[in-house]
């Protein structure tokens, strides 16, 4: 009844569905397919709409139309979020806040530091505790701070941000916890008076920022999860932090790609020069809206002369400025360099700055702040004012040496701390560039965030002013032009002089540029470029950036320059100084050779090889690719379904061997029933059969094959034993240590499964004859850690930076003479090139015919 009852309603629905659809099928069926096509094509393009809206669909309220609109916006709005332009404004915009908010944290350090040394005008001691305890709490705090929270927050930023931008990875430096910390350090830091810059570190927080910007982006677009783009970003924001600085978005721009980079890609200059305009105009904005400023101005606003800025006849006096500024960035280099390899030295051997982390800088805070007490020796050097006051007051169009009645220096503003009656303005301009010279040199030597740019722009702009003074007293009336005599304008000299030390110190010629956006004015655009030449010029003669004295100090992974007129360097082939000892594996090793390798390998990939006996480099796979495939080898599950599988083996060969022996002692009972039977008369008693037992798998586990049997069940149907197994899962944990090593040992020994491997098919590769000049621009375009050498396909080789930099060393001067390059061998320079070639040529053919080749064959061969 029931299959009738079924039967009958199949028929009804039959019956209904063909009443339905009679008419549609009865019609044309072109016509029908191709209303279905474009149908299923619309529904094909709002398939992702209707998904994502579809309880907006079943909503059927007053504002459902609303609702779905207001979504299909909000999903536009996301997936434009990860544009470009985008980024690049968060980027600005977010530089722009923190670097208002630290000026506004830092004045108001200052400002505090002056109000209590006012209060205590009457007591001169107190005064002096108040101006020497105060800094060095603050460093004190800054330091401790950045070592408990952030280590790699201390110091400039720049070294190690030139290194990532080459390609070294350095993750602890962009991260979340040295931003905070870079933030309130420097803050602290820079609030304590002492001669520190913020220039460098707000280099290191573009980065930042960028860093955790791009964390942030990557969940709207993919694009910022790659290298390429990272590195990218990483140099725009390098120039949005120094706009955002000194409110220079073009001078940034090129100051951040001068120091960072020795190669840069066009496509990333608008980046840049678009993000820290935005970086610049928010700036000072804030700086408008916080009423510091009128409108927005430069950051030094100088009023020097239009007309007639300077005379012909002072050109040389710039040039000779520009010259002596050379020779002083290369003396400042050289002191903090001295000073930095002291200072490692004594916490290398474990000394006393090993012990007190924070006694080094209290006791140059202290030493700085005393010097620098105004009613002691700072009186003679400016001690009173901060460094955006000295600035603004070294720029002052007067001349300070022509006044001699003290009566005559009131209404000057910052300029009457440069006065003093019983000491002539040279000596205080003297003083002041000798003391600031090397009080910077040492301070910049502290465990905090600090910065070299500012306090090197401000003893350059001392000195400068120290020239222009000189040439105002030596021309009192001005030197004569075509009858026509115009003062001399020692603020002049002092902006020349700024540009032209700090372009030294950083071995940068956009420092002129820096200098024209912060004063507002262009009218010393000649002497200021001049003399930032002739400066770049003795300084890189002598000694290298402070930012590269610094990156070999600290050992970083980073390719020097290759240096001026060294002929010798293209006679160095990749031959000469690559390493031979190559690690590589082959197609056909095993486990075990991967398990070497990681132990013994110093390079993030490691060369694939056709087998050891050709060398044909087929490609590279990096570590972390090897790692897990050898862990995916060893690793737990793999253990567990190994003796699963073993378990399963055992027991359908336990499960044979019972049914063996039950049929086997069916048979003998039959026999034994039979036997009885024929010998009914016999007086003989039958034997009892003696039970077999089972088989022990060669997995010892109690609970699948020692169960306790009771004598009601003798036996365990097949099905019951076989979920007993299933619902035993720890079948590893039973395995003792020397059989799980032993399980290891002959896993090490099977061949290496390279299917689910990513592999670089075209991994970077230098010929033998590749030149070091040659090798050098290819490492440093491409950000290099390592290339492999090959000779006709075959892995001879691998240089690497660590290489490449010997042979660099090697190629200079020392002392005089030419050293010869580590693990170098020069050409004979007796021959000529030509011929040298040619013999190369024939030591290429000679060793191509003892490849033995393979040749194709005929088919009677």
């Amino acid at each position: 009844p029931c299959a009738c009852v079924g039967f009958l309603r199949v028929l009804q629905f039959l019956s209904t569905m063909k009443d339905m659809h009679y008419g549609r099928y009865s019609e044309d069926f072109g016509e029908y397919t191709k209303e279905e096509a474009a149908r299923l094509r619309e529904s094909g393009q709002r398939r992702s709409v209707s998904q994502t809206l579809k309880p907006l669909e079943n909503n059927k309220g007053r504002c459902a139309k609303c609702r779905f609109c207001t979504v299909r916006c909000l999903k536009f709005l996301i997936s434009r979020v990860g544009e470009d332009w985008i980024f690049l404004i968060l980027l600005g915009l977010l530089m722009a806040l923190v670097s208002w908010v630290m000026d506004f944290g830092i004045n108001s350090c200052l400002h505090a530091l002056m109000w209590i040394y006012n209060s205590l005008d009457s007591y001169v001691f107190l005064q002096y505790l108040a101006w020497v305890i105060y800094p060095v709490v603050l460093i004190c705090f800054s330091a401790g701070f950045v070592q408990i929270l952030a280590p790699p927050a201390a110091g400039s930023g720049i070294p190690e941000m030139k290194a990532i931008l080459r390609g070294v990875v350095m993750k602890e430096y962009l991260s979340l916890k040295t931003f905070v910390a870079k933030i309130i350090g420097l803050t602290t830091a820079l609030g304590s008076g002492m001669p520190l810059g913020k220039e460098g570190p707000f280099v290191h927080l573009g980065g930042l920022c960028a860093a955790v910007l791009m964390r942030f982006m990557s969940l709207f677009g993919e694009i910022y999860e790659n290298e390429s783009r990272y590195i990218e970003m990483l140099a725009a924001a390098c120039a949005v932090g120094v706009g955002s600085c000194f409110a220079a978005p073009i001078g940034g721009v090129l100051f951040s790609i001068e120091i960072t980079s020795q190669f840069f890609s066009v496509r990333t200059y608008w980046r840049g020069i678009f993000a820290a305009t935005i970086g610049a105009f928010i700036f000072r904005v804030l700086a408008v809206w916080n009423t510091d400023a009128e409108t927005i101005t430069a950051l030094l606003r100088t009023s020097f002369r239009l007309d007639f800025p300077f005379g012909l006849q002072e050109l040389p006096a710039f040039g000779a400025l520009g010259i002596a500024c050379g020779f002083g960035g290369a003396l400042f280099v050289y002191l903090n360099g001295v000073i930095v390899r002291f200072i490692k030295k004594q916490k290398a051997n474990n000394g006393f700055l090993m012990k007190k982390h924070l006694l080094y800088p209290a006791l140059v805070t202290l030493l700085i702040s005393t010097l620098t007490f105004p009613p002691g020796f700072g009186q003679f050097m400016a001690g009173k004012l901060n460094m955006m006051e000295t600035m603004e007051a070294l720029l002052d169009n007067r001349t300070w040496a022509k006044h001699d009645i003290a009566e005559e220096f009131e209404h000057m503003g910052h300029s009457e701390a440069w006065i003093h009656p019983q000491v002539n303005v040279f000596v205080t301009l003297g003083l002041f560039t000798f003391m600031k010279f090397w009080m910077s040199a040492l301070a910049t030597t502290m465990p905090v965030p600090y910065g070299s740019f500012m306090p090197v722009f401000v003893i350059g702009a001392g000195f400068g002013r120290l020239v222009g003074e000189g040439m105002a007293t030596w021309f009192p009336d001005g030197i004569p032009t075509n009858g026509t005599s115009y003062p001399i304008v020692p603020g002049g000299y002092a902006a020349v002089g700024a540009a032209a030390l700090s372009g030294a110190v950083s071995h940068s010629v956009s420092t002129a540029v820096i200098v024209f956006e912060m004063t507002g004015q262009i009218t010393h655009i000649l002497p200021i470029i001049l003399a930032v030449i002739l400066a770049n010029i003795v300084a890189q003669s002598l000694s290298p950036s402070l930012y590269d004295s610094l990156i070999k100090i600290k050992k970083l992974p980073f390719l020097p320059e290759l240096g001026w007129g060294h002929h010798e360097k293209y006679d160095i082939h990749v031959e000469d100084m690559m390493e031979r000892e190559v690690q590589y594996i082959a197609l056909n090793c095993s486990y075990r050779d991967l398990h070497n390798v990681l132990l013994t390998g110093h390079h993030n990939t490691v060369a694939l090889v056709e087998s050891a006996e050709s060398m044909i480099l087929l490609g590279s796979i990096e570590l972390a690719q090897l790692q897990e495939l050898l862990s995916l080898q060893l690793d737990r599950p793999r253990r567990l379904e190994n003796i699963r599988e073993r378990a399963v083996q055992d027991k359908k060969r336990l499960s044979v061997v019972s049914n063996d022996s039950s049929e086997n002692s069916s048979h003998q009972a039959s026999q034994e029933v039979s036997f009885q039977i024929s010998t009914e008369d016999s007086s003989l008693s039958p034997t009892c059969p003696v039970p077999q037992k089972p088989l022990k798998p060669a997995l010892k586990r109690p609970s699948v094959v020692e169960r306790p049997t009771s004598k009601k069940h003798t036996h365990t149907p097949p099905h019951t034993r076989e979920r007993e197994f299933l619902n035993t899962r720890n079948v590893e944990d039973d395995m003792t240590i020397r059989e799980i090593t032993e399980w290891e040992e002959k896993q090490l020994d099977e061949q290496v499964n390279f299917n689910n491997c990513k592999i670089d098919p075209a991994p970077f590769q230098l010929v033998e004859r590749t030149s070091l000049h040659k090798t050098h621009t290819i490492f440093s375009v491409l950000g290099l850690d390592h290339a492999y050498v090959t000779s006709i396909g075959r892995l001879v080789g691998v240089v690497s930076v660590k290489e490449l930099h010997k042979a660099i060393e090697g190629s200079v001067k020392v002392e005089g003479a030419k050293a010869r390059p580590a693990l170098a061998s020069f050409r004979d320079k007796g021959k000529s090139s030509s011929k040298n070639e040619a013999t190369d040529v024939h030591k290429l053919r000679d060793r191509l015919k003892s490849m033995q080749l393979p040749r194709e064959h005929t088919p009677s061969e």
